[in-house]
């Protein structure tokens, strides 16, 4: 089959990174036992313990929706609310998975800067009514990085841990794209997780090398009870669960997770740096992960796919471009150059 140009609309494009694809292999040796009783589950589970500092309970299912609509379902009740900002991916793209599998809780959301929430943001949104009418608060979820592509810092979660605790509410981090935080800030999960005050994280791998898989991390533990059996009713228990987990094992324990993520925002500023001095282009956010979203007019990004380029428009506002742990620095020059050539015209 002949191979495509690699494309830069989605992180999702890219295949399984080696260290993940060489760990399913030697999953795939003989039989293990199912449904998570395995020693490789075993040894995903306290790779990511050892991570992140702390006995912490965690759970593979298949892909993000999952993984944040069962956690956030995991702190509410069907009357309860959950504060996100307006562009928030459980929000805009999950399809009303967090509404279905709370059984009702409302999303709240906060027209927020850069896609960011703040402290006042989400004080104003919690104390906006008290009232027995309204779906009462009970969780803020924040996305790190953004949709945007703009990281949330240490202090900026703990400020806004320090706003839940104030108002009893918890605090869930969707983390897709955690790996390229903690790469972008340069500190460790722990620190940019549990220790900011993050009660519930949903760890990214899909995007960061892996085939398929994600991982919801408590380090609350008593927000865990049960939550085995929400995966199952979910349809999120695999039965050979050593495919999901033992890719986990090769990308933490060869410390994969965190040069994918790094090479990913190095080719994201790469491009950034390539094209900001060209006429007729514009970054719309700060480069600070792997992601860069370009301000043009329509003739220009017209001629990018006329090139054969692939992009996304609708998140943002402007022409999205993502960076795996595969992007060829080659290819993201050749970008630089057509972007250069259609500004021209």
């Amino acid at each position: 089959m002949t191979r495509s140009p690699q494309q830069f609309a989605s992180d999702n494009y890219a295949g399984v990174c080696p260290e993940a694809w060489s760990a399913m292999a030697m999953a795939n040796e003989g039989s293990a036992t199912a449904y998570g009783d395995d020693a490789w589950t075993e040894k995903a589970a306290n790779s990511f313990r050892s991570l992140f500092e702390r006995d912490c309970e965690v759970f593979f299912v298949f892909n993000g929706t999952a993984a944040n609509s069962l956690a956030l379902a995991a702190l509410c009740q069907s009357f309860h609310s959950v504060i996100c900002t307006a562009s928030a991916h459980v929000e805009t793209d999950e399809c009303g998975a967090p509404e279905f599998f709370s059984n009702g809780s409302k999303l709240l959301t906060a027209p927020a800067s850069e896609s960011k929430l703040t402290p006042e943001l989400i004080k104003a949104l919690a104390t906006s009514r008290s009232d027995i009418h309204f779906p009462k608060p009970s969780a803020v979820t924040i996305t790190q990085p953004t949709e945007t592509g703009i990281v949330y810092s240490c202090e900026e979660i703990q400020s806004i841990a320090a706003q839940c605790r104030e108002l009893g509410l918890k605090l869930h981090m969707d983390g897709s794209r955690f790996a390229h935080a903690c790469a972008s800030l340069a500190v460790t999960p722990a620190e940019l997780s549990w220790k900011a005050g993050v009660d519930v994280l949903c760890f990214g791998g899909t995007k960061n090398g892996m085939a398929v898989g994600e991982a919801v991390i408590f380090f609350d533990k008593a927000l865990a009870a049960d939550f085995d059996y929400r995966c199952k009713q979910a349809g999120q228990l695999a039965s050979k669960m050593r495919f999901l987990s033992a890719p986990w094992v090769g990308l933490l324990e060869s410390g994969a997770w965190l040069r994918n993520a790094q090479h990913g925002n190095a080719c994201a500023t790469r491009l950034a740096e390539g094209v900001k001095s060209v006429p007729g282009i514009e970054l719309l956010f700060r480069v600070e992960a792997n992601s860069v979203f370009l301000q043009a007019a329509k003739p220009i990004l017209d001629r990018l796919r006329e090139r054969g380029w692939r992009f996304y428009t609708f998140i943002g506002g402007g022409a999205r471009f993502m960076f795996a742990w595969d992007a060829d620095p080659q290819r993201v020059d050749q970008l630089i150059a057509d972007i250069h050539e259609v500004a021209r015209f």
